[in-house]
């Protein structure tokens, strides 16, 4: 029984395959055949199915774009983490350079306001640097890196920016001692202006040194200036001191334009004294020899005085033809 059902459906079975082969071909070729002459349709239907698979895609791509997101933030923490470290040794560098600027600025300020000192041009100058302060209850020194190998010399002036601050007490090869203005041995003539009353800056280890030996009424008022007067030979004369002031026990100081504090850079002066007078020699009509002086008027004269002298040329030659005769 079986066997006869498979015969009679057998035939049927061979002509759906055939049917299906050919309607597969069929729809193939006409497929083909549509999409050669048709293209904008598949465009579109290749457009439908791009905008439906869109949205997936999306949602698919969101954990890709959060990864890479992440890496990016992880490179962008590393390139922050060496930034700063390279902006931090930048900032130690440049405040380094700031604090040798600042440094440099103020030297240059302190050069600067030390040629502002007017002082005469033929005066010649050491500069040096403070080094030392010797000063004490006793004394007011202190010591400036220029010596004799510099030309210093015991006894030249000593002013800073301000003024006069001292004199050169002690030379060495390449150091010095300066006599400040305040020290119990430091004695100056100065000129008291504009009255032009001569004194003496007498220093006693105080703040400010006492003006003596001024004369009595000489007008002397708290607002002076004070300059040296170059009596002596031992300093120029005007380089600038200080100010007269009044103390509350009446007398007459002198403040100082220099602060002992804010000494560093000085300049010693190497000044001489003009110790070489010129010699006053006589007119030189008084030097000139007899013969030079004749004049026309006194040439009459002269004929008298050659009278003794052909006289006595007579007298000889008298004399002689008188020996003479007295041989024979």
């Amino acid at each position: 029984m079986p066997d006869t059902s498979s015969r009679i459906t057998q035939p049927f079975r061979d002509v759906s395959n055939r049917v299906s082969l050919i309607f597969m071909v069929t729809l193939g070729l006409a497929l083909l055949l549509l999409g050669r002459a048709e293209t904008y349709v598949f465009e579109q239907a290749r457009q439908v199915v791009t905008d439906m698979a869109a949205p997936v895609l999306e949602i698919a791509s969101r954990p890709v774009a959060a990864g890479r997101r992440l890496v990016e933030r992880t490179d962008e923490f590393a390139y922050v983490f060496d930034e700063n470290e390279r902006l931090r040794q930048e900032n130690a560098a440049l405040l380094q350079w700031k604090e040798k600027a600042q440094r440099l600025e103020a030297r240059l300020a302190r050069y600067e306001a030390l040629l502002n000192v007017q002082l005469d041009p033929s005066i010649s100058y050491v500069t040096g640097r403070v080094i030392g302060d010797t000063g004490g209850p006793f004394v007011e020194t202190f010591i400036v890196n220029a010596g004799r190998a510099d030309g210093v010399e015991s006894g030249q002036a000593v002013v800073d920016s301000e003024g006069l601050i001292g004199r050169i007490v002690a030379a060495g090869e390449q150091a010095s001692r300066i006599l400040l203005l305040t020290d119990l041995n430091s004695r100056v003539p100065v000129f008291v202006e504009p009255t032009r009353h001569r004194a003496v800056l007498a220093g006693d280890n105080s703040q400010w040194p006492a003006l003596e030996f001024l004369p009595a009424g000489s007008g002397v008022m708290p607002g002076d200036h004070v300059v040296t007067s170059g009596h002596g030979g031992l300093m120029p004369a005007g380089l600038p001191i200080g100010t007269v002031i009044e103390t509350d026990d009446g007398k007459l100081r002198v403040q100082t334009f220099s602060n002992r504090n804010r000494l560093d850079t000085v300049r010693v002066l190497q000044y001489q004294f003009p110790m070489e007078v010129p010699r006053q020699d006589p007119p030189d009509k008084l030097t000139r020899p007899p013969e030079e002086e004749g004049t026309p008027e006194a040439a009459p004269d002269a004929a008298p005085s050659a009278l003794p002298s052909a006289n006595q040329g007579a007298a000889a030659t008298a004399a002689q033809a008188a020996a003479n005769e007295a041989g024979e």
